[in-house]
């Protein structure tokens, strides 16, 4: 059973932030934390042309000395470890995620926006990781080093048509351990004769708002029995799950969404859904992978 919390460092703000969102994170899991840094060797045939390859190196090793010391000041009670790891960052990452009860990625916030700027490295270690990974922004202003958060409710976007266990027990301990309301959202499309210009069918509809309300009852009532002191507010609503979410986020301490594991003929997929609320969420979102 994994039993850290990793935070993939590279010294920038963004994942300075998401170490200590991590922190706090490992921490309300009464887990160690680990810093991982990836170093990308220059080969050698290029070490002749290039200035200050030495000096690379040695910033590598020092970003993370630096941010565990001051993290461990911050959070005396927390085990913070390091590790140094040679290869690309693309690569690595997602093993080191298997190795982990979470993998913490720090990502530069949408000026004015909103939203995640996601690298190709976060695109490509999210749409290969087989663990949860979650994506933190970056503090507005320079001078702040605290990572974006609130104190509003974990938020989980739910298919309750396909739901999946590992999604739900992830956002259900999450509620918990920050004790807070867990807002569940599940949506649901517009019947088809909307799209032909038709009019409404109110009888239609309320229908179909009670059969999508009572799945999505139906799919949490065994998580409620397990969690009966958990406030759990349940919404079945007409519309796109990425407005819904993105919506809901505003006032979010964590937005959890499932990204399906498929392989596709070129690497892994992030998934539409995952991959949109990304971009336009302004919460830490955790993205659960599953079957």
């Amino acid at each position: 059973m994994p039993s850290t919390v990793t935070v993939g460092l590279d010294g920038s703000r963004e994942s300075l932030a998401a170490a200590e969102w991590a922190a706090r994170e490992a921490a309300s899991r009464g887990l160690p934390l680990k810093l991982v840094n990836v170093w990308e060797p220059v080969p050698m045939a290029a070490r002749a042309t290039l200035l200050g390859v030495d000096t690379q190196q040695h910033w590598s090793e020092k970003i993370p000395r630096e941010a565990a010391r001051d993290l461990r000041n911050r959070h005396p009670e927390l085990d913070v470890s390091i590790d140094q790891v040679t290869g690309r960052p693309g690569d690595e990452l997602p093993k080191i995620a298997e190795e982990s009860a979470l993998l913490v990625l720090g990502s530069r916030g949408l000026s004015g926006l909103g939203g995640f700027l996601v690298g190709s490295v976060g695109q490509a270690v999210l749409a290969a990781a087989k663990s949860p990974v979650v994506f933190v922004r970056a503090p507005e202003s320079q001078a702040d080093t605290e990572p974006v958060t609130t104190d509003g409710p974990v938020v989980l976007g739910l298919d309750a048509n396909e739901p999946d266990d590992a999604q739900i027990e992830f956002a259900f301990e999450a509620a918990v351990r920050r004790g807070t309301t867990l807002r569940v959202i599940h949506s649901w499309s517009l019947p088809p004769y909307f799209a032909y210009g038709l009019p409404p069918d109110p009888v239609l509809d309320a229908e179909l708002a009670q059969q999508e309300t009572a799945t999505l009852r139906q799919v949490l009532a065994p998580w409620r029995q397990k969690n009966p002191d958990l406030p759990v507010v349940e919404e079945a609503s007409i519309g796109k799950a990425v407005d819904l979410l993105v919506e809901a986020a505003k006032d979010a301490s964590l937005l959890v969404v499932g990204r399906r594991i498929r392989r596709a003929p070129f690497g892994g997929r992030i998934g539409s859904v995952a991959h949109a609320v990304l971009h336009h969420a302004t919460s830490p979102v955790a993205v659960v992978p599953h079957a």
